[in-house]
């Protein structure tokens, strides 16, 4: 499917990303925090985060940048490239949760679109934030 619709056509202002659902497993938030080189205590033993007030582990902030990155580039498909994500985080991904990623495009600008993603858990609003990527086949998936 092309943006715009299954008939193709350009990526326009106003046009919703389908959700996704991202399961939030231990595995998932010590995966991201060792990928990331992220070895803070709190991403991996849930001991040590309790003793810091933390009723858990919980994700870092590199993998949800990764996450959204990835929602937008598999919406717009494999020739889509990322120029910018700027995200700020809310309430923390706890295991046995679900992120639920939405996003709108809000300004497109010939093969460049800007969207607006936000996550949301259980507790309330995990990210929001902004990428602008550029799509040079002018469609999406």
């Amino acid at each position: 499917m092309r943006a715009g619709g299954p008939e193709g056509g350009a990526v326009r202002a106003g046009t919703g990303l389908p959700p996704l659902e991202i399961e939030i497993t231990r595995t998932l938030i010590v995966a991201g925090a060792i990928a990331s080189r992220d070895y803070q205590d709190v991403h991996h033993d849930a001991e040590l985060a309790r003793r810091k007030g933390s009723p858990d582990i919980f994700m870092n902030i590199l993998t949800t940048n990764g996450l959204v990155g990835r929602y937008v580039t598999d919406h717009f498909g494999p020739d889509a490239v990322l120029r910018t994500v700027a995200i700020r985080l809310g309430a923390p991904n706890y295991p046995g949760d679900t992120m639920v990623l939405t996003g709108t495009v809000e300004k497109a600008d010939g093969d460049t679109a800007t969207v607006k993603v936000v996550g949301t858990n259980g507790i309330g609003r995990h990210v929001t934030g902004t990428v602008v990527v550029d799509v040079p086949s002018g469609g999406a998936r």
